[in-house]
């Protein structure tokens, strides 16, 4: 199938436009610039390029009670949200017949609660409405370790401690460890690590901790849960190790990968990820967003960083924006009053980059999803793409900007040096202080000891040096601003374990998916930078500057 989808890009792409354009021109929508028309060009030349914003009103209307035709001709069955900021995406029949092609590609140990909209469509997750399917539900006996009724269990906590127990009580029928995204694989060993001797204790005598109250989970644990001493001796001497590296493939010896998506702003997790899994394979499936569905990874073995997604061409209607790169300096920021022609999925070039567009069967035409790609390759005539960053993510405190790629790199090379301490970086984030001149930037760490009964502190001159070796590795109009004083020394807070978790507790709190939530690589919320704050254990800054 991947042969064929990919040798006849070019005419699958005009097939399924033209079969969107055809089925959805009479929607309200598409006859403010088509007037009924299909023709490929007339929708490249009158449909404006859009956002996600753009788009909201008519898709809030639709949630509010009015019908469908205002964007799309089939009948919406339910919508989808995702992302730190929910968003509604209308989800169709046709819609969840595509998502099956992806369906295996999805594995997440939470579930996020079905909300309903005042018109009384549901709206949930992307990935909690695939789980939901009857397909999903049939594989699950095949495929996991836990009961459905705790996979649904619509309280997080109590299924994640439940999921994670009967994983564990069946660690030799394990062979793969896996979510949707490799920051809920972490958070799911974190919470491990806080939970374990109660899970042990569980497994001794067979009963059930009290706090999980959910009926389902209570009663599905009745046929797995039988007093077993001898595997819970075995996990306390293992949890009792000098260190937690390689932890993973202590408690699943037979497991053959992790699975999680580490591209993009996920890539700062592979290495505490490695840490615990030593030598397994972070395996990262796809590519997806909640707009469309986009591509696959056809070497899953390959390191994080090599990781390439192939589009295929049957998902969505691609379109492209071409993006300026400068290998020395941060991908250049186009702004939206800036008209550029896009590029069709086959007419992409080779190392080049670009803001992607989908244009889909449910309602979403010309729509920017915000992520800006490379290309690496070609797979028969369809375009392999890596995930650079998100667009117009960035860091600035006067007329430079600092990327989320010129972030992430600068941290890379700023926590090697942990090495030397016994420390490694789990999870950072920034903000950019302009609370006096000169403005500067913080960098808010969450630092974690590679073995137990090591200094509780980060040596301070090593601290230190990491402010000055992240401005270092900075971009060049970054350090002469800096070299001008125009912006002020970068200063690292560190913060108390836990912050992170804290964080996105707050995030959710306001609406954000928990399988799909993505660490913020600039702190813009007042409400976050107080939870932060109130963490910090310690306060350094750069000595001097960079040039």
């Amino acid at each position: 199938m991947i042969e064929e989808l990919t040798s006849n890009a070019e005419q699958i792409q005009d097939e399924l436009l033209r079969e969107i354009l055809s089925r959805n021109a009479g929607t309200e929508y598409l006859r403010r610039f088509l007037h009924g028309q299909t023709d490929k060009q007339l929708f490249k030349e009158n449909v404006p390029i859009v956002s996600y914003e753009d788009l909201k009103p008519y898709i809030d209307r639709i949630a509010n009670g009015e019908t469908s035709d205002i964007l799309l001709a089939e009948p919406i069955t339910s919508s989808g949200t995702s992302g730190g900021q929910p968003k509604l995406m209308p989800v169709t029949a046709e819609v969840d017949k595509m998502r099956a092609i992806f369906g295996t590609l999805y594995e997440s140990p939470v579930m996020k609660p079905e909300i309903e909209t005042p018109s009384g469509l549901k709206a949930t997750s992307v990935t909690t409405s695939i789980f939901n399917g009857s397909d999903f539900r049939a594989m699950l006996p095949k495929l996991y370790t836990s009961p459905v009724e705790t996979i649904f269990c619509p309280e997080t906590q109590q299924s994640l401690y439940c999921q994670l127990l009967f994983g564990l009580i069946q660690r030799d029928e394990v062979v793969m460890i896996g979510s949707t995204f490799a920051s809920t694989v972490l958070r799911a060993i974190k919470f491990l690590e806080n939970h374990w001797q109660e899970m042990c204790s569980d497994i001794k005598t067979g009963q059930f901790s009290r706090w999980i109250t959910v009926s389902g989970c209570r009663n599905a644990a009745l046929s797995i849960m039988k007093p077993n001493p001898v595997l819970a001796d075995l996990l306390e001497d293992i949890y009792n190790s000098k260190s937690w590296e390689g932890m993973i493939r202590k408690l699943w010896p037979k497991a053959k990968y992790v699975k999680g998506i580490c591209t993009g702003i996920m890539k700062q997790y592979t290495e505490e990820l490695d840490f615990y899994c030593r030598g397994l394979p972070l395996v990262s499936s796809f590519y997806a967003s909640s707009e469309a569905h986009c591509g696959i990874n056809l070497e899953p073995l390959c390191k994080p960083s090599d990781v390439s997604y192939t589009f295929l061409p049957n998902m969505d209607y691609f379109e492209f924006l071409p993006v300026k790169n400068d290998s020395n300096e941060s991908i250049e920021m186009r702004s939206n009053n800036e008209v550029t022609e896009t590029v069709d999925l086959v007419n992409v070039k080779l190392d080049h980059c670009y803001e992607l567009l989908v244009t889909t069967s449910r309602g979403l035409y010309r729509c920017k999803v915000g992520d800006v790609l490379m290309v690496t390759s070609f797979h028969n005539n369809a375009p392999q793409f890596q995930f650079v960053e998100r667009q117009n993510v960035a860091i600035s405190v006067d007329q430079e900007k600092t990327s989320e790629t010129d972030l992430f790199k600068a941290v890379t090379e700023a926590k090697a040096l942990l090495d030397r301490i016994g420390f490694i970086s789990t999870e950072y984030t920034s903000y950019a202080d302009t609370s006096s001149a000169p403005g500067h930037y913080v960098l808010y760490w969450e630092l974690k000891e590679k073995e137990r009964n090591h200094c509780t502190e980060p040596d301070a001159k090593i601290m230190v040096e990491c402010c000055f070796r992240m401005e270092e590795s900075l971009h060049y109009t970054y350090q002469i601003y800096r070299k001008k004083n125009i912006i002020a020394a970068l200063e690292i807070r560190v913060v108390k374990q836990g912050t992170f978790e804290a964080l996105m507790d707050y995030y959710v709190s306001e609406g954000a998916s928990l399988s799909q939530y993505k660490r913020p690589s600039c702190i813009k919320s007042k409400e976050a930078l107080k939870i932060l704050d109130s963490r910090v254990t310690g306060k350094f800054f750069s000595p001097k500057s960079p040039l």
